[in-house]
Parts: structure tokens; C-alpha cells; sequence
């Protein structure tokens, strides 16, 4: 992958991860059952240290397109992650993450013993 398309990429993945708290067209966010069994307060700080996430490293973020993170919640381990689905067949993955017109972001919190 290019530079440059990582860094689109990178750009349009903290764009979606900004719009959590006011949610935007620019994808879906799921929480697993782990994740809500520690109650909607959790959930909601879960969100927020996600937003707020900006400690990317080669080992959790290799690619460098922020498509994964890591944070600690009420001192539990929380991951979220992005993935990439073509709009027009959400079955498939996105053909280019990097363009916004056919890729939705999906984002999935989770716990690590979830992955």
C-alpha cells in the first residue's frame, strides 16, 4: 500500500472513529455481547476512550492506517477494530478502503478473548 493511500485511508478512518459521538454516514458501529454485558455506562466510556485513542504504535496499528486500537476501560483491556465492506455488496470486502464513495467502516468493540 502507498503512502498516500495509507494516509487517506489513516485520514477517513479518524474521521469515522471522531463521528462516533455524533454519529455521521461514514459507517456502522457494533459492540459485542462481552462488550454490553458491562452495562451502557460502560458501553459509553468504551466509545469515548475510543474516540479520545490516539497512542498508535507499529504493533497495534502496523499498517498505519488506524484501523485498530487498544484501550483500558473501568481496568479492563477493550479493542476496537475497523473493517472495510463495499458499499454496494456488503458481503465482500472494500476493494480500495481509501475511497469513501464505496467503502463503509464498520466498527466492532470488543474484548480480546471476543477476537
Amino acid at each position: 500500500m502507498s503512502e498516500e493511500t495509507s494516509r487517506k485511508i489513516r485520514s477517513l478512518n479518524d474521521t469515522f472513529r471522531a463521528s462516533l459521538i455524533t454519529p455521521t454516514p461514514l459507517g456502522k458501529l457494533y459492540a459485542t455481547s462481552g462488550i454490553a454485558a458491562h452495562g451502557t455506562d460502560f458501553q459509553i466510556r468504551a466509545i469515548e476512550a475510543v474516540v479520545a485513542f490516539s497512542a498508535f504504535t507499529d504493533d497495534i496499528d502496523p499498517s498505519q492506517t488506524h484501523d485498530m486500537m487498544r484501550v483500558v476501560v473501568d481496568n479492563i483491556i477493550v479493542w476496537a477494530k475497523i473493517d472495510f465492506y463495499d458499499k454496494a455488496d456488503p458481503d465482500l470486502g472494500a476493494e480500495d478502503p481509501s475511497d469513501p464513495s464505496t467503502t463503509e467502516r464498520v466498527m466492532t468493540i470488543l474484548l480480546p478473548s471476543e477476537y
